[in-house]
């Protein structure tokens, strides 16, 4: 019963990784870090407090890109915490229960991520094929159950899957391969039969993801062939081009998302860094990067930031 009770206490703590090999080096590369933190936080915050309070970005796109900007940092904060947890030193220990939750809000808020995404990617094919439709087809009202549906389709399928870890034993090493809990890395250091894991959890990455992507892919086919009709070339480009930000937010999300899976399943034997930068890539490049595209893309959002910047100079030219 005490070599129970033992087995219990060790196996509900386990161990984050910073960056292999360089650990005396953790507080200097902290600071990359730290930086890209606050240019996420800060561009993800600005657009956030433009939408809000501008009238003119009071339309279904802005209110897509604030829930975008939302899900960003949802889904790193709870990464970021025991990160600098690790790289400042303060502790490498994490406690299964908080371990499970922080799994919980990233994998939930990731999905949530490609499901506002999705929803963006219609809301860019009403804009283009159905103009004089676009608000009253996207109403607030519509807007606000399509982001509670997003968060619930992408939070309650993974609940089977963090019930059934509280029944795992990990009897062998508690050393994660990253700064932060996911769920392809706890699994590996169960011992017991986790082939429902395995299974169930790339059920739910296809159903979610995998119908995500297509539905963006067939969203961009019908969004094609109705700027093909359209008779000048002008009128062509200024359509795509409306495009061109959501495009680069999927491209930003997806690749390193499938960059991840594909280390964890295919390339479990490669160097822990290769590990380590792919997740790091995973969490930190859609938070830093998204604002800036729409930044630089979105008239609106630009103009709002330099306002943000310098109000005084944009009020004397007004």
């Amino acid at each position: 019963m005490a070599i129970l009770n033992s087995s219990s206490i060790v196996s509900s703590t386990f161990y984050l990784t910073g960056i292999p090999g360089y650990e005396e080096f953790h507080h200097w590369i902290s600071i990359p870090f730290c930086l890209l933190y606050i240019v996420g936080i800060t561009g993800n915050c600005s657009i956030l407090h433009i939408v809000r309070t501008d009238p003119r970005l009071h339309e279904p796109m802005y209110y897509f890109l604030a829930m975008l900007s939302l899900t960003d940092m949802a889904m790193s904060l709870p990464a970021m915490v025991s990160l600098f947890r690790v790289l400042w030193s303060i502790s490498r220990e994490i406690q299964f229960n908080i371990c499970v939750v922080q799994m919980f809000l990233i994998h939930t808020f990731s999905f949530t991520e490609s499901s506002v995404l999705l929803a963006m990617a219609i809301d860019r094919y009403v804009a283009i094929c159905h103009p004089l439709r676009y608000a009253t087809i996207l109403t607030p009202k519509l807007i606000t159950k399509i982001g509670i549906a997003a968060l619930l389709r992408s939070s309650i399928p993974l609940i089977p899957l963090l019930v059934r870890l509280a029944y795992f034993p990990f009897c062998h090493s508690h050393v994660l391969s990253h700064s932060y809990c996911l769920h392809q890395d706890i699994i590996r250091l169960a011992c017991a039969d986790v082939r429902f894991n395995v299974i169930y959890g790339m059920v739910v990455i296809t159903m979610l993801w995998g119908m995500d992507s297509l539905g963006i892919l067939i969203t961009y086919v019908f969004i094609l062939h109705s700027v093909l009709r359209i008779a000048s070339r002008d009128g062509r480009l200024k359509a795509l081009n409306t495009c061109a930000s959501h495009i680069c937010a999927v491209l930003i999300l997806y690749v390193p998302m499938i960059g991840v899976s594909i280390v964890h399943r295919f390339a479990k034997h490669s160097s822990p860094f290769v590990h380590i930068f792919m997740a790091h890539i995973y969490l930190m490049v859609p938070p830093v990067l998204n604002p800036i595209i729409y930044s630089v893309k979105t008239k609106q959002i630009r103009q709002g930031i330099i306002h943000l910047i310098c109000p005084h100079k944009i009020n004397s030219t007004m």
